[in-house]
């Protein structure tokens, strides 16, 4: 590839480029032990999902999308409470993770390995989109391609829910500057948010709930961990 600059395109890939050549992490390895004692591992959708779901918050069924969506504990609640769903994640084992629990359980999801900003998704496609755990893995400068995703592929007055650390969260969370990150070509492990941050960068969306998810201790049939954040908002005409 030329390192030449020619379009503002040019360069979000170039700092792709140096983020991904500083760091030494690989999802396919990361998702390759499926023993690995990693907290979302287990085969249990997120609390706040199932509370948003069973107080009739999100309606009833419809098409959704989850980003990130990594061995798909929250995709497969999402097919088996009537949704079609959509599930992209770029490692190719945690999709092969999915489809093999998907098989398990008996429900159709359609499983994408993809970069999520190479997906190709139709205006206002979604009733539903979900993150957890993805958005926190957001370098800065796809910020901006990440909300643009959401207003596209999200119908009027659907829903876009959303997990990520806490700062200086049990699970990380980084409180680095935008800056920072270039200055150290790191994420240090993905980036920590608070309220006033994400009720920022989703401004164009109306704030249903933001709180901090509730721990449940494993093995249960929920998933919760306080060094996250749910948040869930709605697009509006």
């Amino acid at each position: 590839m030329m390192e030449t600059i020619r379009s503002q395109e040019d360069v979000l890939v170039m700092l792709d480029s140096l983020l991904q050549e500083q760091s030494k992490f690989n999802w396919d390895s990361f998702y390759s032990d499926r023993k690995r004692p990693v907290p979302f591992f287990v085969q249990a959708p997120d609390e706040n999902l199932v509370k948003y779901l069973q107080n009739n918050i999100l309606g009833i069924g419809g098409k959704a999308l989850e980003l990130g969506a990594g061995p798909g504990r929250n995709a497969i609640y999402l097919a088996q409470q009537g949704y079609e769903v959509d599930a992209v994640d770029l490692s190719s084992e945690a999709i092969q993770w999915g489809k093999e629990r998907a098989q398990e359980q008996n429900v159709s999801v359609h499983f994408m390995q993809k970069n999520i900003f190479e997906l190709e998704v139709e205006e206002e496609e979604y009733d539903l989109i979900y993150d957890s755990g993805c958005f926190h893995h957001i370098a800065p400068h796809r910020r901006l391609n990440y909300v643009d995703l959401i207003s596209k592929a999200l119908k009027p007055n659907g829903y876009f829910g959303i997990t990520c650390f806490v700062e200086n969260g049990l699970l990380g969370g980084s409180d680095q500057s935008d800056w920072e990150v270039y200055r150290q070509l790191s994420l240090r492990g993905g980036l920590g948010y608070n309220p006033e941050k994400l009720t920022n960068i989703f401004k164009d969306l109306v704030l249903i709930e933001i709180r901090q998810m509730q721990e449940i201790e494993q093995p249960s049939d929920l998933f919760g961990s306080s060094g996250l954040w749910t948040a869930l908002f709605q697009k509006k005409n």
